[in-house]
This record gives C-alpha cells, structure tokens and sequence, in this order.
C-alpha cells in the first residue's frame, strides 16, 4: 500500500480519541444501567458469523455485508445487526428456557458503505430484545424504556415515532394489487421522498378515491386522533387490527406516562424487512437518521425453524451522543513527578492515592522534555525528587 494511506482508515470506520471514547464510556454506562433496572440480561455474540444464518436473517442488504472466507471456505460475515446473532442464541441455546426472555446488547455493527454520507461503516449499538411475548404490553415497554433511556441521556428535544407495518401493508395491497406495486410506495415512504410518493401515485391507473387514500396517507401523523383519521382513510376492513392495536398500545403508553415523548406516525417504513406490526424511530436534535429504532419481528424466528414472537430495539451510540452533545468531562488526575532516588515513595504515594479510587499519573522526570508543560496539565501535583532537582518545584 503507498504511505501516502499510512494515515487512512478505510471507508467509514472511524477513531475514537479520549475525550470522545470517556463522553461515549458516561452515556453508555448510564444506559446500562437503566436497562438493568428493567430486568434485561446483557449478553454478547460473536463478532462473525456465517453468512447463511445470521447474514442471510439479519435483513441488511447483501452489498451492505463485510464477507470474508474461514479456511473450511466457508462464508462468514461481520455481524451487521444484533437482532439476527440473538434470535440465533435464543433459537438454540436458550429454547428450553422459560420465556419471556429480556435481553440486552451493547456491541459494535458492521456495514459497508460505498460513501460515507454521514453513514459509518462501523457502530456502536445498544439495545434490548423481549423474545416470547406477543402481548402489546410488551411493544409498550420497549417504547416506554426507549424513553426512559432518552430521558437518563440527558435528552432536552426528542420525539418517538410510532407506525405499524402491518397497517400499510394491508392498505397498500388493498389498493394497488401486488407486492411489487406495494413495495415501490414503501420505498418512496422509507426514503421520505413525499414529492416521489406523490407523483407516482398520481400517475397510478387508480379511481380518483383510491389515490386520495393513498394521498391522505401521508396527513396521517400526531396523537391518538390520528387513529380515527386512519379508520377513514381504510375505508373497509384493511388494516382494522393494525389499528386496533395502535389504539390498545396508546392506552398503556398513558399509564407508563410517556405519551407526551411520542407521536402517530402511520407512514413509518423501516430498512428492516422482518419487522411485522408496531414499529417506531427516535429522533432528536439536528441528526437527520434516526437515533434509535425498533419493533415487532414476530417472523424471523422462522428463518431458524422456531416460531416465537419477539420485539426490541437498538440505539445508535454515536448519534445519540451528537444529538446530546458531547459535554466536556471535568477529571481531576494527580500528577506525580519523581526522580529515581524517590522512586519508591512516588510508587508507594501513587499506590495509596489510587487505591481510595484517586486518579494518578506516575510520571519519571527522565521521561519529560517540558517539566512546566507537564505540571500545568495538572490540578494536583506531587513532586518526589532528588536534592539536585529541587529547584524545579519552584
């Protein structure tokens, strides 16, 4: 490779510098912790796996997936989500075991980009995973613990939006026909492009009421009352359970006391093609992805010959942190400068000092070019030096 890359990473992956990696360590510690106290057990799964269980499952696009060859020729993968490793683990090694089970993740993801556009190729995720309960009870409390999670981070702006999956996609077909056709108006909702929405519906070869539904789909965001505005534009019996559940699911968001945090959004479309009913996406700030998403994927147990119904959520470190902003970190750190004659009792101070949960730097004087440089990086600072190196305190 020519040094004019020696100071290149590849394509998407990033470094993390101290101040950035302490902010990250804080606001990862504190969501941890919170999920803890929701009963969830962390757990961690393979940096590979093989690509035609967990890469296959895990619904990331086949040119978004980093492969590389075992030396039984094998394909593995980086893992690209950890949904998919998890639902593997709870398929075999946990499939005797009582459920539900509450899970919990923190680990890093993997998605080739072919330009970074904001996106990287590698991050940090966080995340829960409730496996075995098909109660709405259980879509509530991922959205309630999403919340509660945003709240601790110290989250001022922030909003939860809620859809389900199955209600559009039951529109969709009721109306245009086919899965094709129906893909082609997720895909326009997925990348948010209103104006494309519109237009290809416009030139649809449908009634003039049926556009209008498809066109009034996109009014179709806000509180409760976006429900009964949906009922309208059903029109029939599509979608009716959809509804129903959204309906179910705001009732108790009201008792968890976190319905001012969230929103209706019926046009919600997630890149995560397992998702089967009640979806939702964070947003906060000025971050234009969203900073966590989730909901119920009631079939990708399947692709590992179980059926259990599951539902959770993951969150993106590193947005989370920018739209947060990252706080400078005030730590106070003993400096300690010694010469080779007092050693020992640098040694023995730094010990003592570390010991009652003190951080110390123990630095040889040898080893410094700018004594002054040093000690003023300093709050604290303790000099253990030789009769002919006094002068230097002063």
């Amino acid at each position: 490779m020519s040094k004019l890359f020696m100071f290149e990473k590849p394509l998407g992956m990033r470094d993390t510098l101290p101040s950035l990696y302490e902010a990250k360590k804080a606001l990862k510690d504190t969501i941890t912790t919170e999920i803890g106290n929701w009963g969830y057990r962390f757990m961690e799964t393979p940096t590979l796996e093989y690509y035609e269980t967990v890469g296959d499952a895990s619904a990331i696009l086949d040119q978004q997936l980093f492969k590389l060859l075992d030396q039984q020729g094998h394909t593995l993968v980086l893992r690209p989500d950890m949904t998919a490793p998890i639902a593997r683990v709870a398929a075999s090694k946990l499939v005797d075991s009582d459920y539900p089970q509450r899970l919990a993740y923190s680990a890093n993801v993997f998605r080739a980009q072919q330009n970074e556009a904001g996106r990287p190729a590698e991050f940090e995720q966080i995340g829960v995973e409730c496996i075995g309960d098909r109660s709405i009870s259980a879509d509530a409390e991922m959205i309630a613990l999403l919340v509660e999670l945003l709240e601790q981070s110290g989250m001022s702006t922030y909003k939860v939006a809620i859809g389900h999956i199955g209600f559009l996609q039951e529109m969709f077909l009721d109306i245009v026909g086919t899965e094709e056709r129906a893909a082609i108006l997720r895909r326009y909702l997925y990348e948010k492009n209103y104006v494309g929405y519109r237009e290809h519906v416009k030139a649809l070869s449908l009634s003039s009421i049926d556009k209008k539904r498809l066109l009034d789909l996109l009014k179709l965001r806000g509180d409760i009352s976006s429900i009964q505005q949906a009922k309208e534009v059903l029109d029939g019996s599509s979608g009716k359970k959809a509804l129903e559940e959204l309906e179910q699911l705001w009732t108790i968001l009201e008792a968890y006391g976190v319905t001012h945090a969230v929103k209706l959004d019926l046009n919600i479309v997630s890149h995560m093609s397992y998702y089967t009913g009640i979806v939702f996406e964070a947003y906060a700030g000025n971050i234009g992805f969203p900073i966590g998403n989730g909901g119920r994927y009631d079939k990708l147990f399947e692709k590992f010959n179980r059926e259990k119904s599951a539902t959770g959520f993951g969150i993106h470190l590193d947005r989370l942190l920018e739209a947060r902003g990252v706080e400078k970190a005030e730590q106070v750190i003993h400096g300690v400068l010694f010469s080779q004659e007092r050693k020992n009792e640098a040694i023995a101070f730094a010990t003592q000092k570390r010991k009652v949960g003190e951080k110390v730097i123990l630095q040889d004087i040898v080893g410094v070019e700018d004594v002054d440089a040093f000690t003023a990086a300093f709050q604290e600072v303790s000099f253990f030096l030789g009769k002919a190196r006094k002068e230097i305190q002063s």
